[in-house]
């Protein structure tokens, strides 16, 4: 069954074969003129001989002459022998009208199988001379030969050469490729060129398609004459720039072969012999040109690589898997439709710890189509130092699409990179000849350096120029502070003279007694004791007086205590119920005829008018310190509140990170801008700020933000980083006078810390020496008042230094005695304007001076070398 099906299948496929070779090809011109006489053939190739052959013309041509057969067989041995057959039937035709017509089908038969020709279209024109270039087909060429004749004896006529240059496109954009074809055409009998001269396309990148050396004319009809072209160059050319382009004109002298008709002899066999031929140069040149050239679109991707066209994008590695210190490569290719020969190579980020080398770029164009269609593959060789796994990518890759008329960011896959641990060195050890794994370390290499990269986080913003230090909410809480310090002095004292007055410790002890004996009544109570319960209330109730207001046996007259009771404090109506218990008891103790349950009503009456006469003296003696304080804290709120009122623009702060992240700088800087419109501040904005001007290389603004961030906060590292690093594009070096050293370490401890954080060591520092002073006037023995005292005055000065640090940086930012130059170049000169003013120096944007005086619109300054002069505001901008 198998061989059956191999059977069937070779004879189909040697049947397909035999089927193929033999096909009927058609040979005629692609263009002629109305009444020319032209060839036409159709030529049959195969082993067998076709037979049964048919084709007769339509009513577009009239046929002239045919068919005529030719046959012609080739027999080739070379280890095995082959025939080959060939038949030929030619017609001559001649076009009755112009157009384009397509010719009909011929058909035969060859070993039995039917077969037809290809189709063949042929274009008609009415040529207007009737002329042909030399080279003209058949007997075409020989009916106008006159027409040259008569040409030759007047001269050459002035379209029978020109040079034309065509473009593919004259209104492209910045990048888009333009074919550009340079063709002769000429009528004219050309037998050399001389002194060529072609276009050399400025403004544009150009490369050379086409330049062939043995020159082939075609018949191409221009204005309904026919003409002989022929491509001398072709190019592809890419503008680099927007405007208007020129293309220079191109240049050629033509040798031409023109017939010159001798004027002796008398015969006329003379004269048709006598004939000659002479050479004549002729310079011909092509029309100038002009290219409109668009600018592309602002708003590039940062990934943008000067692509314009159609493309797409493909990333892989040559190993995924390999050890540390390994080599590998990461291939990136780009291919599609445009100008693929200026593609540059994308950016990639690699992992940290991988060294990379130059880039390999390899150019897979079609050089046919002038390298606008093909590919370009970026290799990057890298050698990874850690183990590890790892991720390269994506890789993206921007382009311009010219059909969509916008930016295009293709993204490739993430490619996932293993790293193994690689081979270490080992080497004998010293001592005891042991091996000893030696590691490939080695101190960190810097890649690149760069800016420090944004806040991304939210900051709190607070007002324009505000500073806690010298608010009244500062001075209020130093108050407080020392109000606190006071009023805890004043308490302590209070305390150590309460436990020194005996008197006063009778009145503290005085309801905890009246409690304790009011418990044993209690007892009494239980038992039904009438005359002891009674007993032990009288004395609970005398004893609590007593004790309370300090009185004597001879003072306890139940007038005097109710006055004493009542000016202690004591509720009126209380006094009076204390005052029927003492004569309750007295009845009782006397007279003894109560019931039980009075007794427990004495007994009751008598706990609550206790607690609440105590109560009522505790009252009275508070302090109105707590309702001071409360008072300062009430007047202090509104403070607090106007200290809390801060606005929180969020959304322009994310829409900021966001447009930084994506590269597009000038919308990071309108967002974060608007936040300073509000009138609220903050270093972390100023510092993202001048990150984005440093991104868009406006140094300028860069340095300016730079310098305010540092102003709100000194001790901002990544702001003065930022800026040291921003300082090393401007173009001005100044040298610096150094200050007293003194002064520098006060500035730089100064800057150590941010006015914040200085105000809260102020704080932290004052409690602390007002506790110390404390201990040293309330403290007994000699040392801890001797440490209180020197401790006290130590936190003291430390604190007058943090509050000085606060206002010393309080006071550099209200300054605005320092500018930044924004203007690229500016003049200083020596007096504020006139005539008679000197230009001193030259300035760059960037520079930081010193403003020390104003005049008008100009602005004395000072540079950090001494130098000085004067400068119009408008080059400067304030920090």
């Amino acid at each position: 069954m198998y061989r059956r099906w191999m059977t069937a299948l070779l004879l189909f496929f040697c049947s397909l074969a035999a089927f193929a070779q033999a096909t009927i090809r058609v040979e005629a011109p692609n263009l002629v003129a109305v009444g020319e006489q032209f060839s036409l053939s159709f030529i049959i190739e195969g082993d067998n001989a076709p037979s049964d052959f048919q084709w007769s013309p339509n009513e577009d041509f009239q046929l002239v002459w045919g068919p005529t057969r030719s046959t012609s067989t080739s027999v080739s041995i070379n280890g095995k022998r082959s025939r080959n057959a060939q038949s030929t039937y030619s017609y001559v035709l001649v076009a009755r009208k112009a157009g384009t017509f397509q010719l009909p089908l011929a058909n035969a038969t060859v070993g039995g199988n039917q077969i037809s020709s290809q189709r063949a279209t042929i274009e008609v024109v009415a040529d207007a001379s009737s002329a042909a270039a030399a080279g003209g087909q058949g007997s075409g060429a020989q009916q106008q030969e006159p027409s040259r004749q008569q040409d030759a004896a007047s001269g050459i006529a002035e379209d029978d050469i020109f040079l034309r240059l065509t473009l593919s496109k004259t209104r492209v954009v910045v990048g888009e490729p333009v074919t550009a074809t340079l063709k002769l055409y000429q009528r004219a009998n050309i037998t050399g060129f001389e002194d060529a001269r072609f276009p050399s396309f400025k403004g544009f990148w150009s490369q050379e398609v086409q330049a062939p050396t043995n020159i082939e004319f075609r018949r191409e009809s221009v204005g309904n004459m026919i003409y002989n072209a022929a491509v001398l160059r072709s190019y592809v050319i890419i503008p680099q720039q927007a405007g208007d382009l020129v293309i220079d004109p191109a240049e050629l002298t033509c040798l031409v072969n023109v017939r010159v008709q001798q004027s002796t002899g008398n015969s006329i066999f003379d004269s048709f012999f006598m004939d000659d031929y002479r050479t004549i140069r002729r310079r011909v040149a092509s029309p100038q040109l002009t290219v409109h050239v668009g600018a592309l679109p602002a708003g590039a991707p940062a990934s943008f690589g000067g692509g314009v066209g159609n493309f797409q994008i493909s990333a892989a590695l040559t190993r995924d898997s390999l050890q540390a210190h390994d080599a590998a490569s990461l291939k990136v290719t780009v291919s599609g439709r445009g100008n693929v020969a200026l593609l540059e190579a994308p950016k990639v980020s690699f992992p940290p710890d991988f060294e990379t080398y130059d880039i390999k770029t390899t150019d897979n164009t079609d050089r046919a189509s002038g390298r606008t269609n093909g590919s370009k593959t970026f290799e990057y060789p890298f050698i990874p130092r850690s183990h590890g796994d790892f991720e390269i990518g994506p890789v993206e890759y921007s382009y311009y699409d010219i059909s969509a008329g916008r930016y295009v960011t293709l993204r490739t896959e993430v490619l996932p990179l293993k790293v193994s641990r690689g081979q270490e060195s080992a080497a004998p050890d010293q001592g005891d000849g042991r091996l000893v794994v030696q590691s490939n370390r080695r101190d960190v290499r810097d890649l690149g350096s760069d800016i420090r990269y944004i806040v991304t986080k939210t900051p709190s913003f607070a007002g324009s120029g505000r500073f806690f230090v010298g608010t009244p909410l500062f001075w209020g809480l130093t108050a407080l502070l020392v109000l606190a310090a006071l009023a805890a002095w004043l308490l302590l004292r209070r305390l150590q003279a309460m436990r020194s007055d005996v008197a006063q410790t009778r009145g503290r002890a005085a309801t905890r007694m009246a409690q304790k004996r009011l418990s044993l009544a209690s007892a009494y109570l239980d038992k039904n004791l009438y005359s002891a319960f009674y007993e032990e209330l009288h004395k609970a109730l005398l004893g609590f007086v007593s004790d309370k207001l300090t009185l004597d046996a001879a003072e306890m007259s139940k007038d005097n205590i109710s006055e004493r009771l009542v000016a202690s404090g004591a509720d009126e109506a209380s006094v009076a119920e204390f005052i029927g218990l003492l004569d309750a008891c007295e009845y009782a103790r006397y007279a003894p005829a109560a019931a039980h349950e009075e007794m427990n009503t004495h007994y009751e009456t008598a706990v609550r008018v206790v607690s609440a006469i105590d109560a009522d003296m505790k009252r009275k003696k508070k302090s109105p310190a707590g309702a001071a304080v409360a008072v300062l804290l009430l007047a202090l709120v509104p403070g607090l509140a106007r200290a809390q009122e801060t606005t929180y623009p969020d959304s322009l702060w994310t829409a900021g990170v966001e447009a930084y992240q994506q590269g597009v700088w000038d919308q990071a800087v309108r967002s974060w801008e608007g936040i300073t419109a509000l009138g609220v501040q903050s270093a972390v904005l100023e510092y993202n700020l001048g990150n984005a001007f440093f991104k868009a290389e406006d140094y300028a603004h860069a340095i300016l933000h730079y310098e305010r961030a540092l102003k709100l906060d000194p001790s901002y590292a990544d702001a003065r980083y930022n800026l040291e690093f921003a300082g090393q594009f401007i173009q001005d070096r100044i040298d610096t006078v150094p200050e007293f050293f003194v002064k520098t370490w006060l500035r730089g401890l100064c800057r150590g810390l941010s006015a914040g954080t200085w105000t809260l060591l102020f704080f932290v520092l004052l409690f602390g020496a007002l506790v110390l002073l404390l201990v040293f006037l309330l403290g007994h023995g000699s040392r801890g008042r001797r440490a209180g005292f020197f401790g006290s005055i130590v936190c003291a000065l430390l604190a007058i230094l943090c509050i000085s640090m606060a206002a010393w940086q309080k006071s550099e930012f209200l300054d605005t005695y320092e500018a930044i130059v924004m203007r690229a170049v500016t003049t200083v000169r020596s007096s504020p304007g006139g005539e008679g003013s000197k230009d001193l120096f030259v300035l760059h944007e960037g520079t930081k001076v010193k403003i020390i005086d104003e005049v008008g619109d100009w602005k004395n300054i000072t540079l950090s070398d001494g130098r000085q002069g004067w400068i119009s505001v408008r080059d400067i901008e304030v920090i």
